[in-house]
């Protein structure tokens, strides 16, 4: 069925067809779109975005085919990154057909799509997924009456399970456009007629342009500036506003509403309850347990402890300090310096290799050998929170409390992600809606998430002290988080966007489906982050060179010893902590073995090596995703408030001498 490779050029895809899935989040696109393709598939940025969308060639009904994956939506008139980059892609380049995937237990949801896709007039399919849950809730859909309704295929699959394909593939040999359709307001419908005589051909339906354009789409703007001239998106507007004067309430708003009306009249058509599934089921109570601001608690604190376990004990324990201390230590690095002083007999190049800072010695094996076990455990097990349903639920939990920092309960997905590595977790600040949320995740992620590989090293030097010391650090680093968040939102420009999130009912994960997840992310990670890691590393190699690391360590010396009152050596630890967090924390714990560091200081180095810039890789990713000029700003801020906060806390617990 699949074939593999790389993205086709812009000219190889012009020769195949195209398959391109459209639905709303969480409905098993990517499922499908595994079963179509197979694994080797292509994730690349839409151009201009930070938007990823997925490519796979295969061969469907043995006709090679390009199958695209687009981002979830919940409507074709964009209010996020996401929405817009689906749209665009239909506005681009009409496609050979267009397969919308439905979660048939929300179809409602999912008509309003299928109705924008009728009135841009493309040839489409709709195939209802997740049959199975819908029928174990006792929803029943009449797929026959459903497809007379739409005047298109209508299928049935399970794509988890790879029940339905079949029919599928022989559905999409038959895509057609929609002859549903919805009549507007007279005033609304005049008016799409007078703009849609303006505008120029597309790919979709000027009807379906012209709606947009009266439902206030923002996002048309800059394809309308390429497409005509000032004077005729002037008259556009000028319509726009006539009809708009007409009604109170806002044009987008009316539109909406009557295409949930006659969503609603085709559901109320093809839809039947069965008394089978209605009943509670012990996961329905916890489901609906794990978003209680009570009982939500306990099954949080089990999830992080079993998460915990799975990632810090076995990942960043037994894993990382088999691959760092037995495979790269005793095997990997000294078979390479073998090699390198054998071929390249030069000092410099040894040392660039496999030296304090070389490329083998430090950014590979901090790369392979610490973090990737540590990301890959954690990629699995955020896979199987994810698939059986609880993250989005533990987002409903969060979200009052999130509220304070101006984000809503999806911040909390990085956020979490961010405990096993913060540098992917910036890369997954994707997906909230607004850049003025991405921005402040990033920064918070960069500010007092501690990642996984740091957080071992603190937890065991801080709960050797007392439970009184541990409650420190936590509180400090909450109280952080929270009122700069709060102090942040302020400040940035933006409103926050609408808590709206699909929760998909608890099930048992399929582990497959979890591999190739996981899979997938880690390649992402070998290409995205590893290269960072290397040039991190180049950069502290020359910096050390020239004498700009023992130049800082010196100059750090004052504030080190000064207002921190922590020992002289500390200042190396905290200096290394920018290349390595761990690292920053394991320096702090060796002084902390040695005796050089009392309770106090303990407390305090450690609230200062958490508060600092993650590590120079999550600097990198920082750029890539917010900008050079934001990531500069935030490390400017970063640094200086850690110094103070690490201060005034040393001035608070030694002026009032309490003991830890």
């Amino acid at each position: 069925m699949h074939d593999h490779g790389s993205k086709p050029s812009k000219e190889q895809q012009q020769d195949l067809n195209k398959v391109l899935l459209i639905g709303n989040p969480n409905v098993g696109k990517s499922a499908l779109f595994g079963l179509l393709t197979g694994k080797y598939v292509t994730v690349s940025n839409y151009p201009g975005t930070t938007v990823e969308v997925t490519y796979g060639n295969a061969v469907l009904n043995k006709v090679r085919t390009l199958v695209i994956d687009t981002p979830g939506v919940n409507s074709l008139i964009p209010m996020s990154e996401d929405e817009k980059v689906t749209r665009d892609m239909l506005l681009a380049d009409r496609s050979d057909v267009i397969v919308q995937v439905a979660d048939t237990k929300n179809l409602r949801r999912a008509l309003l799509i299928t109705i924008q896709l009728a009135e841009m007039g493309v040839p489409f399919i709709l195939d209802l997924n997740m049959d199975d849950e819908a029928k174990s809730r006792g929803i029943l859909i009449d797929q026959t009456g459903l497809s007379q309704l739409l005047g298109i295929e209508v299928v049935k699959t399970v794509a988890i399970r790879r029940s339905g394909i079949d029919r599928l593939l022989k559905g999409i040999q038959q895509p057609r456009p929609s002859t549903v359709a919805v009549r507007y307001d007279e005033a609304i419908e005049g008016g799409a007629h007078d703009i849609a005589a303006l505008l120029p051909d597309a790919p979709i339906s000027k009807r379906a342009l012209a709606l947009m354009v009266l439902a206030g789409d923002e996002s048309l703007k800059s394809w309308l500036h390429v497409n005509l001239q000032d004077h005729v998106i002037a008259e556009i507007e000028k319509i726009r506003q006539q009809v708009q004067q007409k009604f109170n309430n806002s044009l987008g708003f009316l539109i909406n509403q009557r295409r949930m009306g006659k969503a609603d009249e085709i559901l109320r058509r093809v839809m039947t309850l069965s008394e089978a599934g209605k009943g509670s089921t012990a996961a329905f109570y916890l489901g609906s347990w794990s978003m209680h601001p009570v009982m939500g608690i306990p099954i949080l604190l089990g999830v992080l402890y079993a998460v915990y376990q799975f990632v810090g004990v076995l990942g960043a324990g037994i894993i990382v300090n088999f691959l760092e201390k037995t495979v790269f230590g005793e095997y990997l690095i000294p078979w390479a310096a073998k090699i390198v002083t054998f071929v390249l007999p030069v000092p410099f190049l040894q040392e660039l290799i496999i030296g304090d800072y070389g490329i083998v010695s430090m950014a590979l094996t901090y790369a392979i050998a610490i973090v990737l076990p540590i990301v890959g455990f954690f990629f699995f097990a955020f896979g199987l929170l994810e698939d059986s349903g609880y993250l989005p639920r533990l987002a409903v939990m969060v979200n009052r409390v999130f509220k304070i920092m101006g984000l809503n309960g999806k911040a909390v997905l990085p956020m979490i992600l961010g405990l096993g590595c913060d540098t992917m977790a910036t890369l997954t600040t994707r997906i909230l809606e607004t850049r003025k949320e991405r921005m402040l995740v990033t920064f918070l992620l960069a500010l007092g998430i501690p990642c996984s590989a740091q957080l071992g090293v603190v937890l065991g030097m801080i709960s050797g002290i007392s439970a009184a010391a541990t409650a420190l650090w936590i509180g400090t680093m909450v109280a952080v988080l929270f009122i700069v968040g709060y102090l942040t939102a302020q400040l940035l420009p933006g409103e926050p966007s609408d808590f709206v999130l699909e929760l998909p009912p608890i099930r048992v994960p399929q582990l497959t489906n979890i591999m190739i997840k996981t899979l997938a992310r880690v390649e992402w990670y070998l290409k995205e982050a590893v290269p960072l890691f290397v040039l991190g590393t180049l950069i502290l190699f020359v910096a050390d060179k020239i004498g700009f690391l023992a130049f800082i360590q010196k100059a750090a010396d004052p504030i080190v010893v000064g207002f921190l009152g922590l020992p002289s050596k500390a200042a190396e630890a905290l200096v290394i902590g920018f290349l390595r967090r761990d690292y920053g924390a394991a320096g702090l714990f060796m002084l902390s073995k040695q005796g050089l560091l009392d309770p106090v200081q303990t407390v305090v180095s450690l609230v200062v090596v958490t508060l600092f810039v993650p590590c120079i890789a999550n600097f990198f990713m920082m750029i890539k995703e917010q900008g050079l000029k934001a990531a500069v700003l935030m490390v400017a801020f970063i640094f200086p408030f850690a110094v103070v906060v690490g201060g005034a806390m040393n001035w608070f617990l030694r002026s009032f001498h309490i003991s830890l």
